[in-house]
């Protein structure tokens, strides 16, 4: 298998890049809705640490995940599809890509807002002066981005499954 994509299909660093980010993300949002029913304790803390740790790994996976999506082009279409078809799957795209950084930034800037410091692998950071009303402001956003998300990736699995079972142009095969 080769790590560039080729014309035909996305190389092995894509395809990483793209399951990996679907299963952290299949376990991440649920695990964090989860965290919003959990009363205030020790317990929620160290869950809320492991949620944020994950984040903050989901957020770099996803710069990185950018970075080479730009400097390797996607596969030529071969798909018989009218303009807005490739228009929705292209907006599409864009808009998981901006939710996911939306969700992570919004999460981290909650927390910094808090007055908490975090460890963003590479280094620590927090803010000097806390600010609720804006920590409160990020959480909405990064609420509502989860949901925005969700139907996002809904309507991905949807048009892959209309592709292979309606239209069987094997667009599944270019990326598993």
């Amino acid at each position: 298998m080769r790590i560039f994509n080729s014309n035909l299909e996305y190389g092995l660093l894509a395809k990483l890049f793209h399951w990996v980010t679907f299963l952290i993300l299949i376990a991440q949002v649920p695990f964090g809705f989860y965290l919003v029913g959990l009363e205030f304790s020790d317990e929620r803390i160290e869950l809320e640490n492991i949620h944020i740790l994950i984040g903050i790994t989901i957020f770099y996976i996803t710069l990185f995940r950018l970075i080479w999506k730009f400097m390797n082009p996607s596969p030529t279409s071969t798909i018989n599809a009218f303009k807005g078809q490739v228009l929705i799957a292209k907006l599409n795209h864009f808009l998981l890509y901006l939710s996911i950084l939306m969700i992570t930034t919004s999460g981290i800037l909650k927390k910094l807002f808090m007055g908490e410091s975090l460890n963003f692998l590479f280094f620590n950071y927090g803010f000097k002066k806390d600010n609720f009303i804006l920590a409160d402001a990020f959480y909405q956003v990064h609420i509502y981005a989860n949901y925005i998300l969700i139907a996002l990736v809904t309507l991905h699995i949807l048009a892959v499954i209309a592709h292979h079972v309606l239209f069987k142009d094997k667009i599944l095969k270019k990326i598993t």
